[in-house]
């Protein structure tokens, strides 16, 4: 059975909601056990003790060092030392990254490890990476990026001979800065199904199988679309709600409108896997309720069964 440790005090709800969480995905028969203090209450599921806490606006590396026995830092080392076939936080993302350096380590030849992203695209889930691992990276970084999605998406998402686009503000190969015209050269010269440029109106619509930008744009990206997703929906739900032909519209196309929200809704991937380390590591939304959690969880151990 693959075991997954959980962070219990991750994220901004934690350990609530953290804990409920987990639940949910033990229900399903994925072994889950939770890194927290003393006296938590786990609703029946084991507890590794760890009474630290590492905070958001802490600084990462810095975090990691002074408080090895934080819960973070040790449901990655659970990982590390063959206790757990992976580990899920919602915490503090960079230091998910600096504690997967430390304790899981990069795979060798991996320069920088990169957060890679379901995409919810029209056609189908697509993956962008790097999702804010890394908020500067060099042209032969996001090639590297390009090969570590390309395995994802055909392991992961089943896609043979993956497809692959660069982020850019222009399909052309010469539209871009610096950076995105000397990676769309190396990405051209690979032998990856390389597709040319992509640009940001593309992403839902299924640019391609793997997307790849930089950490700073490629976090830009997602924080924009999943900010522009909630407020659409939202508003959607207000226009129909606010008068009686549009609740009685609002009936008719209920359904449709769920379906929607569950493949754009961020909570339905529940995570997003950091690549390119010994081990595997799955971060959460910050903000991460019960359900996002739970799916977290279900990532991790769908990853790691793959893996094994």
């Amino acid at each position: 059975m693959t075991r997954i440790a959980v962070d219990a005090l991750g994220g901004d709800r934690a350990p609530v909601e953290v804990v409920a969480g987990a639940l949910e995905a033990a229900a399903d028969g994925i072994d889950v056990v939770l890194y927290g203090p003393s006296g938590l209450d786990t609703g029946g599921l084991p507890l590794v003790e760890a009474a630290d806490r590492i905070e958001m606006a802490e600084k990462p590396a810095d975090a990691v060092r002074a408080k090895p026995d934080s819960s973070l830092v040790a449901a990655v080392r659970g990982v590390a030392e063959g206790n757990a076939d992976a580990v899920v936080s919602a915490g503090n993302t960079g230091a998910m990254l600096a504690a997967g350096l430390l304790h899981l380590r990069r795979i060798p030849g991996v320069q920088r490890p990169a957060i890679a992203v379901p995409i919810p695209a029209r056609d189908g889930v697509s993956v962008l990476l790097d999702g804010g691992a890394n908020a500067d990276s060099r042209p032969e970084h996001l090639l590297q990026f390009a090969y570590m999605g390309s395995i994802f998406a055909e392991h992961i998402l089943d896609r043979p001979n993956p497809t692959v686009r660069l982020l850019s503000i222009g399909e052309e190969p010469e539209k871009g800065d610096q950076l995105t015209l000397e990676a769309h050269q190396l990405l051209r010269e690979s032998d990856l199904n390389f597709q040319g440029n992509a640009e940001g109106r593309d992403l839902l619509r299924g640019a391609a199988d793997v997307v790849v930008t930089g950490g700073f744009t490629g976090n830009l990206a997602l924080k924009l679309l999943e900010g522009t997703i909630k407020e659409l929906l939202d508003a959607l739900r207000e226009e129909i709600s606010s008068t009686t032909r549009g609740k009685i519209g609002g009936l008719l196309i209920r359904p449709a409108a769920r379906r929607l929200r569950t493949r754009l809704d961020p909570d339905t991937y529940g995570g997003a896997y950091l690549l390119g380390l010994r081990g595997l590591a799955v971060i959460a939304h910050g903000n991460s309720g019960r359900r996002a959690i739970a799916n977290a969880i279900r990532l991790g151990a769908a990853g790691s069964s793959t893996v094994s």
